[in-house]
């Protein structure tokens, strides 16, 4: 066979492993390698090659190298939790900065338990054990469950119609994960575990440092917001695929979604409530990343308000950019819009400064076309029950709004947290349900197919870690806007559109790992979506203008 690596050419027999026929490329790699795209597809390195194909090989300095990572060290976690904690279940939570955390159930966790657990791990990782990918015939897997009374993996048996049946398995430990992991245990030598909380954080390398482990940052914020809407969903008896499917299919959905959108109703009133609370706020200020539903938020956030008798007045930062010549540049000579040095902060807090003050300003309207500002004779002033809402990747960083007092601004931080899981030990990832979001909406709303969307995904991501993660902790209430159905919902939307991506594109490899964690879902009919959802955002056919 014929195997294309780079700008070469490499002949070998059928079966050879990825790992075995690049050997000196992955031992001389700058960063450790952890996986491989064959013919566009995401592989472990294990991968026996039976036929012709390109292979590219994937280390700890990209994004999916990191989910690899990951994957393959919770799955040592879950087998060191086994023989340290003998029938006792451990809890996938949810993901933190470079961290996830995790419990074990009806467990104490202590600094004792931690460092067995730390020991257990290294030993693991330390001996280099095989993880080999078992194929299972139905027949063979209903027999399996039978005879093992576990819930491993059981979601592929249970709500999947396909006759082969997957499962890793490493020495005597076995379990299922929903993406692929690493061929070796000794791959993952970098990590730590920490006490956290009622539980404790796994914590790994990032792809911008793929060598070492970050400084921990302390997110406990963003850890309350998830950890609340986790428990809620543990009441509502939701907090997995299957139950949400078991909730589908015995006709209780319609009752999850009110229950589901009457909490988000309440968030945004709470949030409302306090902003009214403290008569010095004058400014709202809304940041979140990409396809976390901020415009819907606003307006929504906007009802509350006047129920509060304060009237919203917006304002668009994207009218404020400086001229097209002043642009900061980046590394590679582009334009970069995103840079906070983008926008003309001088002639914002300019105007910020008179509207708090009750004089009147001229707005500008920003030409994108022509690259400059224009005047139109648009005036504002703000009147004594009215309050200045500013929605932007920027609205947390404190140098957008630099000559503004800190009491007179009310920040809010809003993204998808996903706290569904796969099942106990496989979490969905919050950036892929804002990455679904945003298919739908842009073959929606924007004309772009699924293609187009995922090819740009990764400088979106770039952007936001540059430009609000990092503040995100800087907020005075963050606003969790997934929904535990929406999945089941935007698969129906979403997975013609991924399945419309041809092997040979380079997209495709992205698509199918989409398609592999959407096909769990019962589908959820679109008409079930409230008209004042924030789902309709993406949807269309909802009660705000966009």
């Amino acid at each position: 066979m014929e195997i294309q690596y780079q700008d070469k050419i490499i002949e070998t027999k059928e079966n050879v492993t990825i790992q075995e026929l690049l050997k000196e490329e992955i031992e001389k790699s700058q960063y450790p390698v952890i996986g491989a795209i064959f013919n566009n597809e995401y592989v472990n390195l294990g991968y026996p090659i039976k036929q012709d194909g390109e292979i590219k090989l994937i280390d700890l300095s990209s994004k999916e190298g990191t989910k690899i990572y990951r994957r393959t060290i919770i799955y040592i976690l879950e087998k060191a939790v086994e023989e340290v904690c003998p029938n006792k279940k451990i809890i996938v939570n949810y993901q933190l900065p470079n961290s996830m955390f995790c419990e074990i159930e009806q467990t104490e966790i202590t600094e004792e338990l931690i460092q067995k657990l730390d020991e257990k791990m290294r030993q693991i990782v330390k001996k280099d054990i095989p993880i080999k990918q078992v194929i299972m015939t139905r027949k063979q897997a209903e027999e399996f469950y039978q005879k093992n009374d576990i819930s491993k993996g059981r979601l592929q048996l249970d709500q999947l119609d396909n006759q082969e049946i997957y499962m890793y398995y490493c020495e005597d430990y076995y379990n299922y994960c929903y993406g692929t992991i690493a061929n070796r245990t000794g791959t993952t030598k970098n990590f730590e575990i920490i006490k956290y909380e009622d539980g404790f954080l796994v914590r790994y390398p990032s792809s911008d440092k793929p060598k070492q482990l970050p400084k921990l940052i302390e997110t406990k914020k963003l850890a309350w917001a998830l950890n609340e809407y986790d428990d809620i969903h543990k009441i509502l008896n939701v907090n997995t695929v299957y139950k949400l499917n078991k909730a589908m299919e015995e006709g209780q959905i319609k009752d999850i979604i009110m229950l589901d959108e009457a909490l988000h109703e309440k968030k945004i009133a709470n949030i409302a409530d306090k902003i009214a609370q403290n008569r010095k706020v004058k400014m709202i200020l809304i940041a979140g990343p990409s396809s976390s539903g901020k415009t819907t938020f606003a307006q929504r956030l906007g009802i509350q308000l006047r129920i509060n008798r304060i009237k919203p007045v917006t304002i668009s930062v994207d009218n404020y950019f400086v001229e097209r010549k002043e642009t900061p540049r980046d590394k590679n000579g582009n334009l970069d819009f995103e840079c906070i040095e983008a926008i003309d902060l001088e002639l914002f807090n300019d105007h910020l400064t008179k509207l708090l003050n009750g004089e009147e300003i001229e707005m500008p309207e920003f030409d994108f076309h022509e690259g400059t500002k224009r005047y139109n004779g648009k005036k504002l002033k703000l009147e004594a029950d009215q309050v200045l809402v500013i929605e932007g990747i920027h609205c947390l960083n404190d140098k957008l709004t630099s000559k503004i007092a800190k009491d007179q601004k009310y920040k809010i931080y809003i993204s998808a947290l996903t706290v569904l899981n796969m099942d106990r030990y496989n979490r969905i990832s919050t950036t892929d349900t804002r990455l679904v979001r945003r298919i739908v909406r842009d073959y929606q709303f924007r004309g772009y197919d699924a293609k187009h969307t995922l090819a740009s995904w990764h400088m979106v991501n770039n952007g936001e870690e540059k430009n609000i993660f990092p503040y995100q902790e800087e907020a005075n209430s963050i606003f969790n806007t997934s929904l535990i159905y929406e999945l089941g919902v935007l698969k129906g939307v979403v997975m013609p559109l991924l399945e419309e991506i041809k092997q040979q594109e380079p997209e495709y490899a992205e698509a199918r790992r989409l398609i592999n964690m959407l096909k769990y879902f019962e589908t959820i009919p679109p008409e079930y979506v409230p008209t004042n959802s924030l789902l309709k955002e993406f949807l269309g056919g909802g009660d705000f203008k966009y």
